[in-house]
């Protein structure tokens, strides 16, 4: 098989070595791709610093022309672009199509938003000791950003780190996960076809030790990182970077009496398993009012299992395999502990290398990892709630607060959760695992810190810088 090379600002490289990236379904080689040595490391970082003294200035109808090329081309590609996520992550080809035209969306906001970065004009003349004042407030990027990125949208979350970072004139250099690099690189073959100077992107597939090196480099004034916990380690190698942290969740989704029980049902079977449960807003635990509680359950059951499981290239596939042994080792394991204390397995449970079947679980209590702990994996619980606000509650119960879902007809209660969740974001009538690439999205708590979400993110990587002008007329 021949070396696939890595991207280091505008140069194609193979480095020293090889990382075979497999498929999670049958184990098979998708690719072999080369690995950056040291120097290839230093080559991407120096080029990124070096390119920030010209990419900052860069005309704003050259950053969103290119990066609304990078949308077109995208959507040339969706086919190929969803088998390789299909094959390098084990995403089914539905999702991985759906993750693929999110992207096409998200360069295509990130072109938009930079035409829109216009600037606020202030007028200083609110005291009559300030005399004839006015301010021009701009925002201008911090500099290089490094994005790390996970292995379960190799495609579109490295594009909520690239987009924003190149609509702000900022380089960045990119880490993706090691088990799904190729979304990542397939994205810089398209960078490379626009005008954007070549030094504001680089592509690594290096380990997560080699990458902490990265996050002390002073040149990188900016984190972005998607993953577990362990960004809170990474953001304190260096408090004075300034840092957007997305660190997942357990997500809570509320079935009150006044609901659609039959759409919740439904919504609730696709955000509880659309990627094996492998997104960090997934549904994982359900709160159903009691009076509708065996009706809903009935219906959720239906639903769950009516999902076919099985190979991700497979276009009727709805649920593929999780990542890797490891993970399906700890998912079957925290099942198994549930249910030894006392849990009850209403379907699934079953485990079929590389699958591990849609399960829901009901008579858990908040102390059972299934509960209190991010499974990441095709696994939900199911609980009942007397009143509104008990719910409200225990959705809270939780360290995290990425995304949470509500299902009621009563605005009253809807603002209420809006109030009261102590979340990043409620969605109403619908599962937690909704995302509009445009929205601001990110968690409270120990689900991170920061947003995304295209202007969002932009702001996030820029700072704002104020102009007075003294003695104008006004």
């Amino acid at each position: 098989m021949t070396t696939k090379p890595f991207y280091v600002a505008g140069e194609w490289r193979t480095g020293q070595g090889t990382l075979d990236v497999k498929s999670p379904y049958d184990g098979s080689v998708v690719a072999s791709i080369g690995t950056p040595t040291d120097a290839d490391v230093e080559d991407a970082v120096a080029k990124a610093a070096e390119t920030f003294r010209d990419s900052r200035h860069l005309p704003t109808y050259v950053r969103s022309e290119a990066l609304l090329h990078i949308s077109h081309r995208i959507a040339e590609r969706v086919d190929e672009l969803a088998e390789l996520v299909a094959k390098e992550g084990g995403k089914p080809l539905k999702w991985s199509k759906i993750e693929v035209t999110r992207a096409i969306s998200t360069f295509r906001w990130a072109s938009e938003e930079s035409r829109r970065m216009d600037g606020e004009f202030l007028a200083l003349d609110t005291e009559e000791s300030l005399g004839s004042r006015a301010g021009i407030v701009r925002r201008f990027a911090y500099g290089p950003v490094l994005g790390i990125s996970p292995f379960n949208f190799p495609v579109n979350l490295v594009a909520h780190k690239v987009a924003p970072a190149l609509a702000v004139g900022a380089p960045i250099v990119v880490k993706p996960a090691g088990v799904t690099p190729l979304g990542a690189l397939a994205l810089a073959e398209l960078f490379d076809e626009t005008d954007f100077p070549k030094g504001m992107l680089s592509v690594l597939p290096i380990s997560s030790e080699r990458a902490q090196k990265l996050v002390e480099d002073r040149r990188f004034k900016k984190l972005s990182f998607t993953g577990s916990g362990i960004g809170w380690t990474l953001k304190g190698l260096d408090p004075r970077k300034h840092a957007t942290l997305e660190l997942g969740g357990n997500a809570g989704v509320i079935v009150h009496s006044d609901a659609d029980l039959d759409n919740a049902a439904a919504r609730v079977a696709v955000g509880g398993y659309y990627q094996a449960g492998q997104s960090c807003i997934s549904v994982q635990r359900v709160f159903v009012q009691s009076e509708v509680y065996d009706d809903f359950v009935s219906r959720l059951v239906k639903h769950v299992e009516s999902l076919k499981v099985g190979d991700p290239l497979d276009p009727t596939v709805d649920v593929g395999p999780v990542i890797d042994a490891g993970a399906l080792d700890r998912i079957d394991a925290w099942v198994k502990e549930a249910v030894s204390q006392g849990a009850e397995i209403l379907t699934g449970g079953k485990r079929e290398d590389p699958l591990y079947f849609p399960t829901v679980l009901a008579h858990t209590t908040p102390e059972m990892k299934v509960r209190c702990e991010e499974i990441f994996g095709p696994v939900i619980t199911v609980q009942r709630y007397e009143t509104y606000q008990e719910a409200l509650d225990e959705v809270n119960n939780s360290p995290y607060g990425l995304q949470a879902g509500v299902f009621t007809s009563s605005i009253d209660r809807a603002m209420l959760a809006h109030r009261t969740l102590e979340v990043g974001g409620v969605i109403v009538n619908d599962v937690s695992a909704f995302r509009a690439d445009q929205m601001p999205y990110g968690g409270s708590k120990e689900s991170g810190y920061g947003r995304e979400g295209l202007k969002y993110a932009m702001e996030e990587m820029t700072e704002p810088r104020i102009m007075v002008l003294s003695h104008v007329p006004l």
